[in-house]
Order: structure tokens, then C-alpha cells, then sequence
């Protein structure tokens, strides 16, 4: 057994609870090649794919993580999560791929992508099989497919020409605590810019980027971890209101 496929059996055993949660030691070694063979190895035991999260945070490594489709909820949803640990709450605009892509390197990728997506507002649950997922090693968070938990589906809008996809405003108030009520900045600069980042980047990589799939750009609102059980209410202005209950 190859040390990627022992850390994915570990993963796998500590989901739901059934198993103990992984050691940050388990992260010794492990590179992002690493990371994505863990990420494989534990869609090919719960798959489909239902999204993918990206990041493009500037001097940083970009990176990517597949969103399980049984892990994806619509708005208003009740969602129970196992109990004792902190989870995150993230804001974020999410494209579903509505048609299949040209080759990334085609002279009108992106304006096929534009044509290809919806636009909609999502909350990324943050929550993971570590230890702690706070203070781990990087691609030992990435093999946890980027540590997440659940995702959140807003109501999707097909026609976004002229939306602003760079800068925001939003509100976002989890329990009685506002955290956000105003303009926000999309992580490296612009979420349709993301999206085709990660277009350009999955390839095959669990199955490849395909049509109703979310893509989710980034956090509006940072990573505030909170107990649970939560609800959270937020909405980005054009885009709608989305809220969850957590338990």
C-alpha cells in the first residue's frame, strides 16, 4: 500500500465520525503530488463529484479540491455534521457549469466559459477529518479535500452580463453576530478569473471539471470557525439571500 492510499483509508475511516480524526503527523512527507493521489483515492470510494474549490491567492501555489456531490445542499437546508469540533462558514460566488468547455488553450476559452456558466451564491462548509485542521500542514489540509465539509447552493442566475465578479456587497450574520455588511473583495481579485483558472486546471484530475458542477471562488468573508450547532443568513446583492442551519 503506497503511503497516498494509507492516508486516503485514514480519511475515509475518520468521515462521519467513524474513525479517529488524523494527526498532523500523517502530513510528514507528503507534497502536493502527494495531496492530489489522496484526493483521487477518496473519490474513487464516495464519489461522483458534485464541485470543486480553487484558490489563486497572489505568491501562493494555486490550488484545487473536489466537492463530493453527497456533500452539496440547497439553501435553507438542516445539515448535520459530527459533533465536538469547530467548523467554518465561507461566502462565496460559485459558476455551474451549464455545457461542456473547449480545450483550455482554444483563443475563445473564456468567452465559451462565460456562455457555459450560471452564476450563484454559495456558503462553503468548512470542516474536516483532522485533527487540526486549524494548524495543519498545508497539503495535509489538500489531501482533506481542502478541508471541506459541505456546500450550500443559492438560487443560480444564468444572465450575469455586467455583474461585477471582483468586488461585492454582501451581508453575512452567522447566529446573532454580523460578520459581514458591505463591500467585499473576491480573493485574488476576480471569482469568473478563478473559475477559469480551474477550468484550465483540473484535466482529468477526478473526473474533470463537467456540466452541473460547482465551481467556488473564494471566501467574502475570511474563515471564522464557530461551534455548532449555527445558522447562518447571508446575500450578496444581484445574486440572492442563501441561508443554513447547522447541527
Amino acid at each position: 500500500m503506497t503511503a497516498a492510499q494509507a492516508l486516503a483509508e485514514a480519511l475515509l475511516r475518520a468521515r462521519d465520525g467513524g474513525g479517529p480524526a488524523v494527526p498532523a503527523s500523517r502530513g510528514a512527507g507528503l507534497d502536493m503530488a502527494g495531496a492530489y493521489a489522496v484526493q483521487a483515492a477518496v473519490v474513487a470510494e464516495l464519489g461522483p463529484v458534485g464541485g470543486w474549490k480553487v484558490a489563486c491567492k497572489p505568491g501562493a501555489a494555486q490550488i484545487m479540491a473536489p466537492i463530493l456531490a453527497r456533500d452539496i445542499h440547497p439553501s435553507g437546508s438542516r445539515i448535520r455534521l459530527p459533533a465536538g469540533a469547530p467548523v467554518g462558514v465561507e461566502m462565496e460566488i460559485g459558476f455551474r457549469l451549464t455545457a461542456p468547455l473547449p480545450a483550455p488553450q482554444d483563443s475563445g476559452f473564456e468567452a465559451a466559459a462565460r456562455a457555459a456558466t450560471e452564476i450563484l451564491p454559495v456558503f462553503e462548509i468548512v470542516a474536516s477529518r483532522l485533527e487540526d485542521p486549524q494548524g495543519a500542514p498545508s497539503a495535509l489540509k489538500l489531501a482533506d479535500n481542502q478541508i471541506n465539509g459541505a456546500l450550500v447552493l443559492g438560487e443560480a442566475a444564468a444572465d450575469w452580463a455586467g455583474f461585477d465578479t471582483s468586488r461585492v456587497r454582501a451581508r453575512l450574520a452567522i447566529g446573532g453576530e454580523t460578520l459581514l455588511d458591505g463591500a467585499a473583495e473576491v480573493p485574488g481579485g476576480d471569482a469568473f478569473a478563478n473559475f477559469c483558472a480551474l477550468a484550465r486546471m483540473a484535466g482529468t484530475h477526478c473526473g474533470g471539471l463537467r456540466p452541473g458542477q460547482v465551481v467556488i471562488t473564494g471566501s467574502l468573508n475570511g474563515l471564522p470557525w464557530r461551534d455548532l450547532p449555527l445558522t447562518a443568513q447571508g446575500e450578496i446583492a444581484q445574486l440572492g439571500a442563501i441561508g443554513v442551519t447547522l447541527e
